[in-house]
């Protein structure tokens, strides 16, 4: 009876938790910390035992090389190999201009080749207008080409180039007798206004044969030369339509035909005619003779 009585006076433990315990369960239950403990640590922890790893110099060399031999023989597969080259839309001259621009000892690996910087140096080519490289199936590096078309040659000094319907330069041209099937432009800014002296070199036709070429006059109109030094000197505007007003004019009455030096069109209202140096003397003498008979 009196075993009852001392158990049943003893204090009862407390259910409820303590305050740390609390405020455990508390943190335990916040999602940061539920990703600090499930995430971070483990993490730490790796972070550690590889850093203990790798602080060793002669394990951080096996690891780098076996990450080249790995990317070695990734590199080297027979379906990663170049094996050539493949060029098309090139003619011969442009075709070894590229080859020397785009130096490759083959065979090669697809991944070691630089096709962006590749295309920068082919398209720096001027006889190269487009230009598209990528490698085929089978090893092939294609590189296809889009040549700039020469309409017109330009004489700039004591140099000749070959220039596009858009005045770029081509290539250098040796003599004017490789090229006769194309006109002679010159003078200052003509490689900028090339496709207006097309257009008067097609106007021209019926002069196909006497044609010289063409003369760029202050940067904003042109003269035509024509055999002999006889010039047409067209004016800034419209220079087509006054050519082609002093073609009537050789049609009618043969104009050219004599002996005239220059036919003066830049001011279309009122063309002049400069006579030649035998015409010019003729006609004072004539002049001279009707003075004395008057």
């Amino acid at each position: 009876m009196q075993q009852m009585t001392s158990s049943s006076n003893a204090p009862r433990r407390d259910p409820a938790p303590s305050r740390l315990a609390y405020r455990m369960q508390r943190l335990l239950l916040t999602p940061f910390f539920r990703r600090l403990l499930w995430v971070g640590l483990p993490a730490l922890v790796l972070s550690l035992v590889v850093g203990i790893y790798l602080s060793d110099q002669a394990r951080r060399d096996g690891i780098t090389l076996w990450v080249n031999d790995l990317k070695a023989t990734v590199r080297e597969r027979p379906e990663f190999m170049v094996k050539l080259m493949a060029i098309d839309g090139a003619s011969p001259g442009v075709s070894d201009d590229i080859r020397e621009v785009v130096p490759i000892d083959f065979p090669v690996s697809s991944f070691d080749l630089d096709l962006p910087r590749m295309l920068r140096d082919v398209m720096a080519l001027d006889a190269v207008a487009k230009a598209d490289l990528r490698v085929r199936p089978g090893g092939v590096l294609q590189i296809s080409v889009v040549e700039r078309i020469p309409v017109a040659i330009w004489r700039n000094d004591d140099t000749l180039d070959l220039l596009d319907d858009k005045g770029h330069r081509v290539a250098p041209l040796a003599a004017r007798a490789e090229r006769p099937d194309l006109p002679l432009i010159a003078g200052r800014g003509a490689e900028r206004a090339v496709g207006e002296g097309i257009e008067i070199v097609s106007a021209a036709a019926p002069l196909a044969e006497r044609l010289r070429g063409l003369v760029r006059v202050g940067e904003r109109r042109w003269d035509v030369i024509l055999e002999g030094g006889q010039t047409i000197k067209l004016p800034e505007d419209e220079p087509v339509r006054a050519l082609e007003q002093v073609l009537a004019l050789d049609e009618a009455q043969d104009l050219l035909a004599r002996d005239v030096s220059d036919v003066d069109m830049r001011n279309p209202r009122r063309p002049t005619v400069r006579l030649g140096e035998v015409a010019a003397e003729t006609l004072r003498e004539i002049r001279v003779m009707e003075l004395g008979a008057d």
